[in-house]
């Protein structure tokens, strides 16, 4: 499977000869539980000494097919699927923390990220900061001996600044720093960071790898097998946040036009980003493939292409904001990203809006700013949709 492209393992990655009954697509069990022939047969699954299945919160076959594809994807030993991008955040950086370690995260982050990390962890005697990623001397001058994780998204949710992975990776591995990326805006098509030296990478499946607004799902892969099967076995099972089979079943759908969808989401969203920039009623725009974006070289070193998140900060106050969000009618107003459809949101008021104020004037995040998820529809419309909405 190693040898075959990204398109061609979206949809035969992680397979093992021939399906059941000759299915051409991979069945869905919906079963909880699992029957054994005898004793001895229960305690070769529980000890691990065949691959058979026990209970669909430990394992089930349609979701097994899921792990083994998307590690394919990303380059990895192997990958555990959560109920949730949060499920699957939340339990990585507990497995791999304990009390008395501390984790520095990137400054921006998604903000239910954010909280679990300001709030959740020191509850558990794990200290936590905060510091600016995209500068490496920031991250030297911060790492202590006591620092175990680094944890970053690229590109950022919601400003779409780059962090060199390859760099981080590299200083934090001479330190025994575990590096964990999440990749939910690049998605394995436009960038891998264990190929790039990290450790873990995680991904909201919700979003472009489902790809159709109608999942729930989070994935974690690693090029450590002993450290995914302790995910699995000691936090997946015991916390719980199982992915349902047929939820694996239809990120598998999904999964299979995940490069085809991806290059037109990037399409689009060029378009829109540089109608974004000449337009006379936006004072900024955020995007990756822009030439003046401040981490235009490093996503272009480390991506194969831009992606399709543009935020963008709309001139005037508030209301100008709100007049041009609510003129839309094409553009959804709605949380998440990643669908068919384009999406737009007001960070700073959904979300992320546990950040202060005072901590977005020390990061340089502008409250006027939305941000864009650029969907499938003709670019034309999307384009003539902003342009009615940001004449009001």
């Amino acid at each position: 499977m190693d040898d075959y492209k990204f398109n061609t393992l979206s949809i035969h990655g992680g397979d093992e000869g021939k399906n059941p009954e000759n299915a051409l697509n991979y069945p869905l069990f919906l079963t909880s539980t699992f029957t054994f022939n005898d004793l001895e047969h229960a305690e070769k699954t529980f000890s691990f000494e065949c691959k058979d299945y026990v209970y669909t919160r430990g394992n089930n076959p349609t979701t097994r097919l899921l792990e083994k594809r998307l590690a394919c994807l990303e380059g990895g030993a192997d990958c555990v699927v959560f109920s949730s991008g949060m499920a699957a955040i939340s339990s990585a950086l507990l497995s791999l923390l304990k009390p008395g370690d501390e984790l520095i995260a990137h400054q921006v982050l998604y903000g239910s990220s954010y909280k679990v990390i300001k709030e959740v962890l020191p509850r558990y005697g794990i200290k936590t900061s905060f510091i600016d990623l995209t500068q490496i001397d920031k991250l030297k001058t911060g790492i202590t001996d006591k620092t175990t994780l680094i944890y970053f998204e690229t590109p950022v949710n919601p400003n779409l600044e780059i962090i060199d992975i390859k760099e981080v990776s590299q200083l934090c591995s001479s330190h025994n720093i575990k590096v964990v990326v999440d990749n939910t805006f690049a998605t394995p098509f436009y960038q891998n960071p264990l190929k790039l030296g990290a450790d873990v990478v995680i991904h909201s499946a919700t979003k472009y790898l489902n790809g159709h607004g109608d999942v729930l799902a989070g994935a974690v892969i690693a090029r450590d097998q002993e450290y995914i099967h302790e995910l699995k076995f000691n936090y997946l099972t015991e916390l719980g946040g199982v992915l349902s089979p047929f939820n694996s079943w239809l990120v598998l759908r999904g999964l299979k036009t995940l490069g085809l969808r991806m290059r037109e989401h990037e399409k689009n969203a060029s378009k829109i980003a540089k109608y974004l920039k000449n337009h006379p009623g936006i004072n900024r725009v955020y995007y990756p493939g822009l030439q003046d974006f401040k981490g235009y070289e490093i996503a272009k070193k480390q991506m194969s292409g831009f992606g399709a998140i543009i935020s963008f900060e709309i001139m005037g106050g508030y209301q100008d904001i709100k007049r041009a969000v609510e003129s839309l009618n094409l553009i959804k107003l709605a949380v998440s990203l990643g669908d068919a459809e384009t999406l737009i949101e007001y960070p700073f008021g959904m979300t992320h809006r546990d950040y202060s104020g005072q901590e977005l004037a020390r990061m340089g995040l502008n409250k006027n700013m939305v941000r864009l998820s650029v969907g499938l529809e003709n670019y034309e419309d999307i384009i003539a949709d902003l342009d009615q909405a940001l004449s009001k």
